[in-house]
């Protein structure tokens, strides 16, 4: 995946704003990447401009060398809302998907099972969303942005609405799930921990308007556990992105101020 020279910009004229700056990234196919910075510096918008849901005012997204410019099934969504249809059973929401695709009842049900073990929750097909607890519901959520087997996983702050012991819960199921799936993983969050738990790199953006400013590779081995946040090498990558974070949001918090 490939995001060659993107800015974004909203309105025109004396009321344009920009949101992202010129930014590049190359991502290799399997790998996980989180995108890490101060609140209201563009990340999300980066993030949908990569789904397709945002068109870049220069540059473009490229995904197995195709350029994006529109939503499609070669990337999985899941957003910080659960958003899953709530008149809709567990099991249909992730069979939904490869529906919508062209797939028959029994190949899309066959489909929804397969990813619904694979997170843990095939003995719960037959609940409604409202039934789940909410770690449960974006369990789900991954199960169907899976389902029609992605090129690129995108993941816009899944955890934030959960409480602290079930996000650490979360993340440790997402890397057994991405493990056994392979899939490449772009990850938004403001949480320096979980950026460095969960990445094989963590880009660090700029306080508004926001643009990569660090590539951080994470020298942790795999698998991780919780275990490892005591180690000299997790310490160490923790804290950098912490100061680099620490001094972009006062940039932030100082231009919100002027």
């Amino acid at each position: 995946m490939s995001v060659a020279d993107v800015s974004i910009s909203f309105g025109t004229g004396a009321n344009a704003h920009l949101a992202v700056e010129t930014t590049s990234i190359d991502i290799a196919a399997g790998e996980f990447v989180c995108i890490l910075g101060p609140s209201g510096c563009g990340k999300s918008t980066l993030m949908n401009a990569i789904a397709g849901y945002v068109a870049p005012s220069t540059g473009e997204v490229t995904i197995d060398d195709k350029k994006v410019d529109r939503p499609g099934p070669d990337r999985g969504m899941v957003f910080q809302q659960y958003s899953l249809l709530p008149w809709k059973t567990v099991y249909e929401n992730v069979a939904f998907g490869p529906k919508m695709a062209g797939h028959g009842r029994i190949e899309a049900g066959s489909t929804a099972n397969t990813f619904l073990e694979l997170v843990g929750l095939k003995k719960f097909g037959d609940r409604y969303p409202a039934e789940l607890s909410g770690g449960m519901q974006q369990r789900v959520g991954i199960a169907r942005a899976l389902a029609n087997y992605p090129s690129v996983l995108l993941m816009d702050e899944p955890f934030g609405a959960l409480d602290a012991q079930t996000r650490l819960m979360m993340q440790e199921s997402l890397l057994d799930i991405w493990r056994k799936f392979g899939t490449t993983v772009v990850f938004v969050t403001h949480d320096v921990d979980e950026a460095v738990f969960l990445a094989d790199r963590v880009l660090i953006m700029s306080a508004a308007p926001g643009r990569i400013i660090e590539d951080v590779k994470i020298d942790l081995p795999r698998p991780r556990s919780t275990d490892m946040a005591a180690t000299p090498e997790y310490i160490k990558a923790r804290q950098f992105c912490l100061d680099t974070i620490k001094a972009e949001s006062r940039k932030a918090f100082e231009s919100q101020n002027t």
